[in-house]
Formats: structure tokens, C-alpha cells, sequence
């Protein structure tokens, strides 16, 4: 669902313009693709300018490959150590964010449940039918979590997207790499609600929602995202938390409407023979259409995240970035990743946070 672009910006350069004595020359609009209104092509060459020394090259290939002409960023990051083994269109990945349409909703049930604001059996009457958060969770319904967010009240709802990684660094030492942006206080456009169902007024990085991603398939660890370079970073790579987060109790009440978007629901373009856990996002902003789609594979032996984000004209959306990502646990599946030892040294978290260590 689209969210027509806000014109703030635009009235206060008119305005800027005024100010300024003298002959002006016009300033040329971006261009305009073709087949909409879109100021961003959706094909592209994605990989061009990526630097890949340190990269798990089998995943990046399987990365690369399954985006194939789309013009977006793939991001792979192993679960339980942070490390990023992967990021495809490292100029999207390391850019200032974007708006995190639905995937938005992911932070909101955990903070609802984590405030005992519903239960997962809680049915509200919405739309002319009553849903639980695992049907709202799995087709992504905007009503519900818009009335979550009301009942929660901005306060906790940004205390709790703090608390998740929002508008703060992800990565440890990642060149490049910027906060995105969480407002101080609740939208003009929509209120709470439409930030609790759209991220109105967010701008979500993929390494952001790659550490979300992690925390919720690593049992409630905050990792510091690190991105080794060179060979002997790879081979002396020591995880770093940056929090625990006190989640592990309301993991198992997400999980089945991550999983039932994915078996049932707007994710279903993912669903592979292993269970993939994920959340959806779409919607436009400034002439730009967005698809996200975050997930962790929920069996194996190694939790890998993998986080999608198209951009483009119309055909950038959610499911499509959940099919690319089912396509790269496929391909990952095929050369049995999800069941490789997996080497650590040293083995041990080391936590960067001494209220947090262990």
C-alpha cells in the first residue's frame, strides 16, 4: 500500500528561494522513469562499486544471484554472531535509511507484548472481522497495528524502538555506515498509528533491521553488526553485544505470525521446504517505491538473516523481496549451509557494555 509523499521539504525550499535576492535558475526535478512516477529505476546493476574483500563469497554469490536485475541491497548477517557475511549494493545498505513500511510492525508486537498491552490470542474487531496479533502479523493488517500503537502511546512505542536499535549505528566500526532516523515525537501525518502501520517519519537502515532480525532468531541478543574486511579480520572475529534485550518470553508469540506470513500470508513467495520466520514491508516515499522483507530461517543447525530492500517503481514490493530472500535459502539449502560447523575465535560474546556483560 502507497503512502503519498509529504511536500514539507519542497514548500521550504520555495521558501528558501524567495530569500534569495538576485536572478535564480531553475532547479531541474530529478528524472522520471519510465512506467510511473518514479524517480528511482527498479532495474539496476546492483553490485557495482561493492567492495567484497572479506565477504563469504558462497553467499554472496547466492545473494547476487537471486537479486539478479533488481535494483536493491541484500544483506546477510549470521544470527548469533553478528557478523555481516554479506552486503550486496553497499551504497543502499550504508545509506541514511528508508522508510520501514510494514516491517515496522515487527518492533511494535514485541513492544505491546513486552507491555502486556495484548496477549497473542487478543482478538480485536477490525474491518468487519476479529483477528489475533498472528493473523495481523501474517497479512500485515495496518488497523491492528494502528490500534496497538494508540494503546501503547508514542512514549513506549519509541522507548521500546530505542531499545531495538532504531535510530542508532548497528555496526561496530563499519565504515560508512549512518544512524537513519526515529522521530521525537509522533507524526503529523497519521499520528502514532501511522507509525506503528506505515514507520511514518522512520528511516530504517537494512543493517538496522538485520540486528532486529538476529535479536528475535538468537533467543533476545542485540549484536553489534561487524564486518570484517580481510582475511585476518575473518579469522580473529570476536562477537560484540551491544544489549540484551529482555524479549526471550514474547520470541515464541512473534514467531508464529512471522512464520504464518511466510507458510500463508504476504510472504509466501519465501516459503521453502525449511521454516523461514519474516515480515513484509511496502510503500513509497518521495517518488520511490519501497519492498523490504527481513527473516531468519527458523530450523538448522546456523541462523542466517537475510534482509531484502527493493527500490524502484511498482514492481518493488514486499513479496517480491520475500521471494529473492526465499530464493537465497534455496540456493543456500542446496549446498547444505544451514548444517556446516561453524567456526568462532574465539568462541565466547565479548560485551562491550559493562551493565551488560555477562
Amino acid at each position: 500500500m502507497s503512502v503519498v509523499p509529504r511536500a514539507p521539504v519542497q514548500v521550504a525550499t520555495v521558501q528558501a528561494q524567495k530569500a534569495v535576492a538576485g536572478p535564480r535558475l531553475p532547479v531541474p526535478a530529478p528524472a522520471i522513469i519510465a512506467g510511473g512516477p518514479w524517480t528511482s529505476p527498479t532495474y539496476a546493476d546492483s553490485t557495482d562499486g561493492d567492495n567484497i574483500d572479506g565477504e563469504d563469497l558462497d553467499i554472496r554469490r547466492a545473494a547476487v544471484d537471486s537479486l539478479g536485475q533488481y535494483n536493491g541491497s541484500v544483506v546477510v548477517v549470521d544470527a548469533d554472531s553478528g557478523r555481516v557475511l554479506t552486503m550486496v549494493n553497499q551504497k543502499v545498505a550504508l545509506s541514511s535509511g528508508f522508510q520501514p513500511c510494514s516491517t515496522v510492525k515487527v518492533s511494535v508486537a514485541l513492544a505491546a507484548l513486552s507491555e502486556k498491552v495484548i496477549e497473542p490470542a487478543t482478538k480485536y474487531r477490525l474491518g468487519g472481522m476479529r483477528m489475533d496479533l498472528t493473523y495481523a502479523l501474517a497479512h500485515s493488517n495496518n488497523y491492528y497495528f494502528a490500534t496497538l500503537g494508540e494503546k501503547l502511546g508514542f512514549d513506549r512505542v519509541a522507548y521500546y524502538a530505542r531499545l531495538f536499535g532504531y535510530g542508532e549505528l548497528a555496526g561496530l566500526n563499519i565504515a560508512g555506515e549512518q544512524p537513519g532516523r526515529y522521530p521525537m515525537a509522533a507524526p503529523k501525518n497519521g499520528g502514532v498509528g501511522m507509525l506503528t502501520s506505515f514507520g511514518e517519519e522512520i528511516q530504517q537502515t537494512p543493517l538496522q533491521l538485520a540486528a532486529l532480525m538476529s535479536a528475535i532468531a538468537n533467543g533476545g541478543t542485540l549484536n553489534y553488526l561487524q564486518y570484517p574486511r580481510t582475511q585476518s579480520e575473518v579469522q580473529g572475529f570476536v562477537p560484540r553485544v551491544k544489549r540484551r534485550l529482555d524479549i526471550a518470553t514474547v520470541i515464541p508469540m512473534v514467531k508464529p505470525g512471522m512464520r504464518a506470513a511466510v507458510e500463508f500470508g504476504t510472504a509466501h513467495r519465501a516459503r521453502e521446504d525449511g521454516a523461514i520466520a519474516g515480515k513484509t514491508g511496502t510503500c513509497s516515499e518521495n517518488h520511490t517505491h519501497l519492498g523490504w522483507f527481513g527473516s531468519f530461517n527458523d530450523v538448522g543447525e546456523r541462523k542466517l538473516v537475510v534482509v531484502v530492500l527493493l527500490t524502484g517503481g511498482r514492481p518493488a514490493i514486499g513479496p517480491l523481496a520475500a521471494g529473492i530472500a526465499g530464493d537465497v535459502y534455496r540456493r543456500l539449502g542446496e549446498k547444505n549451509y544451514f548444517h556446516m560447523a561453524q567456526a568462532m575465535t574465539p568462541a565466547d560474546l565479548v560485551s562491550s557494555q559493562i551493565c551488560c556483560s555477562r
